[in-house]
């Protein structure tokens, strides 16, 4: 029988409602009868055995991401990327590890990839009860840390596309060090989804060491051939920030987070948490200064939290700002965030 996500599968459907009841305990059971729906549809639909192993590959990587961050949702934590092939001997890697030192001071937990070089300077810094890592199986080069060896938050995936997901999904700021490829692949992945949307926005850390230039040109390409040609828009650099120390990576994070708290969007408006209200005429000059990203005839106002945000009982009391946002300009968006955090 050809199967479907609404409730017209018969028996299925019974037998599906009664694993459920069997199983006992499920959360949210709609979703995961859905999940089940998938499953059986991808075995009627699929002619490769490869197809099915990277589905269910994929959500066991995803599901056991999901219980090892899920005691720690509340602690804010940084994903901090860069080489594996740094050495222990160069200036850069003495100053990943006093960022993870001063990240763990300062209240937050790490991500790092779980390997060498600038990742284990981190984890080192910071210490393996601050640390998590999420760890690629490769065949040369990329081993757990000795940090990390044996730790609890340690995850290794098989499929670099779940681990992205974790790095970016389950960070609260975002520091890069200089690196290699992948490097290079995780900074232009952030800042894309960043840009479009796709992942709210967050401190996106350049960090040099002093007097370096890794970053500053890749800046310098980023103006005279991206904006130049028009590739990207000027509001793009507001996504990202250049430093070159620990002390100034840190307060860029901190900063970020003096005021804002958390977004979502509420039936398409866009709903700011903060930590401490903004009086009427702090709003109004927000109003005046972003009216570029609003909808046609659209506000921002102060409000209280909306009926659909009572699942989020630890942070209902904080105050909101509803935002008619035109969900286009992404980078102006972050400049928002900054107005917000400087009044």
């Amino acid at each position: 029988m050809k199967l479907h996500f609404t409730r017209t599968n018969g028996l299925v459907d019974e037998a599906i409602d009664n694993l459920l009841k069997t199983a006992d305990n499920v959360r949210r059971p709609e979703i995961v009868r859905e999940m089940i729906l998938a499953s059986l549809k991808a075995g009627q639909e699929a002619d490769e055995s490869a197809d099915l192993k990277l589905m269910n590959t994929t959500l066991k990587e995803m599901r056991f991401t999901s219980k090892v961050f899920g005691p720690y949702r509340k602690v804010r934590k940084v994903t901090v990327f860069g080489s594996a092939r740094t050495s222990p001997t160069e200036p850069v890697y003495k100053m990943a590890h006093d960022f993870g030192q001063t990240l763990a001071k300062s209240g937050y937990m790490v991500i790092t990839g779980g390997g060498a070089g600038i990742m284990q300077a981190v984890n080192e810094g910071a210490g393996p009860e601050h640390s998590f890592g999420v760890n690629i199986r490769l065949p040369f080069e990329q081993k757990a840390n000795p940090v990390l060896e044996g730790n609890p938050r340690l995850i290794t995936y098989k499929y670099f596309f779940n681990r992205k997901v974790a790095f970016l999904k389950e960070a609260d700021a975002v520091a890069l060090f200089p690196g290699g490829f992948g490097t290079l692949d995780e900074a232009m992945e952030t800042l894309t989804l960043v840009q479009t949307g796709k992942r709210n926005p967050l401190p996106l850390i350049l960090v040099d060491e002093p007097n370096g230039t890794y970053w500053s040109k890749w800046i310098t390409f980023f103006e005279d051939e991206l904006a130049t040609h028009g590739y990207i828009s000027t509001s793009d650099f507001s996504l990202f920030e250049r430093v070159n120390s620990v002390d100034a990576a840190v307060n860029r994070i901190n900063r970020f987070y003096s005021r804002y708290h958390s977004m979502r969007y509420v039936d398409g408006t866009l709903v700011f948490r903060l930590t401490s209200e903004l009086a009427p005429h702090q709003v109004q000059k927000l109003r005046d200064s972003f009216l570029d990203i609003l909808l046609p005839n659209g506000t921002i106002a102060a409000s209280c939290a909306l009926a659909e945000e009572k699942e989020d009982e630890d942070i209902i009391h904080l105050p909101r700002l509803v935002v008619d946002f035109n969900r286009q300009d992404f980078g102006r968006l972050r400049s928002l965030i900054d107005a917000i955090n400087e009044f």
